[in-house]
């Protein structure tokens, strides 16, 4: 690969393009560490789902379902945001990354640079999987903790001061809702 060149401190050669691809490894390190945390959150969320119906059913006290709303909002929105960092990676290795490696390498073509990054999303069945991963996100986000306050709700043992708090966790979970589907972008 060819390129400028620096110094390093120890008097040797650095070329751009090996700064280049060092930074490549920098933004998958973090694309993969991402990728871990967010799919782990949802493992973390159907725990606390499930233990959270666990102790209302066990006490008999449907006000305890109104944690939920929070916690899935919490954990969905942190997934929603490590999402978008990973996709907003692997647009930027696409986009400009790979690009400037092709240019520096006099590679014909740039999209042949780190091939993966578009190759994964020509996938026939794509939009499919996207459409899917959006419903499971919503399932798991907004569903559940909606289903949970209509379960509340519907208890007959609500108070005027829990009801307010309840409408405005509904109305935090839509929002959320609204958001999953605006970053899915399952069409695109």
């Amino acid at each position: 690969m060819g390129g400028t060149v620096a110094q390093e401190p120890d008097g040797g050669d650095v070329s751009v393009g090996q700064l280049l691809l060092a930074e490549y490894q920098v933004v998958k390190d973090e694309q993969k560490t991402r990728i871990g945390f967010r799919d782990n959150l949802l493992y973390v969320t159907l725990t606390v789902v499930a233990a959270v119906i666990a102790a209302t059913a066990q006490a008999k006290q449907p006000a305890m379902l109104l944690a939920l709303p929070p916690v899935c909002v919490v954990l969905g929105w942190t997934y929603l945001v490590n999402d978008e960092k990973i996709s907003a990676i692997g647009a930027y290795v696409r986009g400009d990354l790979g690009p400037r490696v092709a240019q520096i390498a006099q590679l014909p073509a740039a999209d042949k640079v780190f091939a993966w990054e578009t190759a994964h999303r020509s996938d026939a069945r794509r939009r499919s999987r996207k459409a899917i991963q959006c419903g499971i996100d919503l399932l798991a986000f907004c569903v559940v903790p909606l289903a949970s306050l209509i379960v509340y709700w519907a208890s007959g043992k609500t108070s005027p001061g829990l009801v307010g708090l309840s409408v405005v966790e509904a109305l935090t979970v839509v929002g959320l809702g609204v958001q999953v589907v605006v970053y899915a972008r399952p069409f695109s």
